[in-house]
């Protein structure tokens, strides 16, 4: 089995900041790209930022210049600095990696955290 477990989110001023935190966990041989997504009520689920294995990031054009998105390889952890917060980021943040599980399989699958909330306002 393997898990995602975001922490970091909370309630914040507009132009503050907040760094997310994403662990996996469990069975895991490595892990390829991974990212971060948002959804906002009433809205559909977006990607936010992404990074590969080899530390290549992309961003969304609203974030861009603001967020900063980093992995540590050794602690199985992806985070998302977010500086300069807008009422416009308020949504619920879910951390993806793409993992593979077994060193004898290719085969890689999706893994999703449980999502955790990110409030701005005054």
């Amino acid at each position: 089995q393997v898990q995602l477990v975001e922490s970091g989110g909370g309630l914040v001023q507009p132009g503050g900041s907040l760094r997310l935190s994403c662990a996996a966990s469990g069975s895991i041989f490595s892990i390829n790209a991974m990212g971060w997504y948002r959804q906002a009520t009433g809205k559909q689920r977006e990607s936010v930022a992404l990074i590969s294995s080899s530390g290549r990031t992309n961003y969304a054009d609203s974030v861009k210049g603001r967020y900063t998105i980093s992995r540590d390889d050794a602690k199985n952890t992806v985070y998302l600095q977010m500086n300069s917060l807008k009422p416009d980021d308020t949504a619920v943040y879910y951390c993806n990696a793409r993992i593979r599980r077994r060193s004898w399989s290719m085969v890689e699958d999706d893994y999703w955290g449980q999502g955790t909330q990110v409030t701005v306002s005054s």
